[in-house]
């Protein structure tokens, strides 16, 4: 049973693995601290960006020869394989750890077993601590992993009444600067950034993170099943990667002027008249693209509802009533009110003048 030293010492390495959000990508935001052999705090540590070391390598290091004999308390499961860097379990035998406490088993694959290979080296396991804790913070990457596809999070701006637009097309801005970089910061956190080509045409996005500090900008993404993204398009420049993704039908000139800008063209099946959604989370999780920031518009919004793709919403609600205008939310299949795709509110805070509602999809909404 975990000690009052090691829950304290669990809690300390919840908050570096919040610290590790959005830095980490791929790998998973976790948090590590070593205690010594008399539970004193030696050595603390959160995963670094993709290449960098793990947290529990990092938590090693600062502790050096302190480590031994002691424990050290991580928030997810030690890794056991050699991916970009080496295994963790090694590096905390070799560290002289007596003792391992951990909060969420890791479901990746050949990183999973963790626990296994080291009570084979005779290191003292116990798994569990403030797992709900920290399943909080591993949430998006844990529903990656599981589900073999992007954790999706569909965020828009809308006034009270739910328009993204007035009549005549106009749209900026609906919400304040407070929120506008507020959405930075999630695109900060992010690995790619969606919009479909209705967006591209109405708004010409560029789609980088501003206003805040990054450690890499996400990968652009553009659903454009005809290759109708034109080539003066913002989107395409090179401030940030691009994919853009077209259907197998789409015109071959335009997909060959498409492959001659900075950006990546992909072609995917079409499902009906749309893109074949799956198909494109599938290509997003081989590009280790693990968290999906679904920005627009109503249409593209609506088949990922429809589909049941969407994971968290973010909406941005200004004080605002238009009473015409664009839906925040195209058609998503719903035709009765016992059909509605029902979400659990996580948040309800204020963001500068404007309202932000965070929320996730219900187990019934899935």
């Amino acid at each position: 049973m975990a000690t009052p030293a090691e829950t304290a010492a669990m809690q300390r390495a919840l908050v570096l693995a919040a610290e590790s959000v959005g830095t980490s990508n791929p790998n998973p935001p976790v948090g590590a601290v070593v205690l010594s052999a008399d539970g004193e705090i030696v050595g603390e540590g959160r995963t670094q960006h993709v290449g960098g070391p793990h947290a529990e390598v990092m938590a090693l290091r600062a502790a050096g020869q302190s480590a031994v004999g002691g424990t050290l308390v991580a928030t997810l499961e030690p890794c056991r394989h050699i991916g970009r860097t080496g295994p963790c379990t090694e590096a905390i035998e070799g560290a002289g750890v007596r003792r391992v406490v951990f909060a969420v088993g890791d479901p990746n694959g050949d990183a999973a077993g963790g626990a296994e290979d080291l009570r084979g080296r005779g290191i003292d396991v116990e798994s569990g601590l403030l797992a709900d804790d920290a399943a909080v913070t591993l949430a998006p990457w844990l529903t990656a992993v599981r589900r073999r596809r992007p954790h999706v999070t569909w965020k828009f701006a809308a006034t009270l009444d739910g328009r993204t637009a007035a009549p005549d097309g106009t749209s900026r801005w609906i919400t304040g600067a407070d929120a506008r970089r507020d959405v930075h910061r999630l695109r900060a956190a992010s690995d790619a950034v969606v919009v479909g080509i209705g967006t591209v045409l109405a708004d010409d996005p560029q789609l980088t993170v501003r206003d805040t500090s990054t450690v890499r900008q996400p990968l652009r993404v553009v659903v454009d099943g005809s290759a109708r993204t034109p080539l003066s398009a913002r989107i395409l420049d090179d401030a940030a990667p691009t994919l853009v993704v077209v259907g197998t039908d789409a015109e071959p000139d335009r997909v060959k002027a498409l492959r001659s800008t900075p950006a990546d063209v992909v072609e995917l099946s079409r499902r009906g008249q749309r893109v074949d959604l799956g198909a494109l989370l599938a290509e997003l999780f081989e590009r280790e693209a693990l968290l999906l920031l679904l920005e627009g518009g109503a249409t593209l919004a609506g088949s990922f509802v429809r589909d049941r793709l969407v994971d968290r919403v973010v909406g941005y609600y200004a004080p605002a009533l238009l009473g015409a205008g664009p839906p925040v939310l195209g058609s998503a299949g719903v035709t009765t009110i016992g059909e509605a795709v029902r979400l659990e509110v996580d948040t309800v805070t204020q963001v500068g003048a404007d309202v932000r509602i965070d929320a996730v999809l219900s187990r019934e909404g899935r």
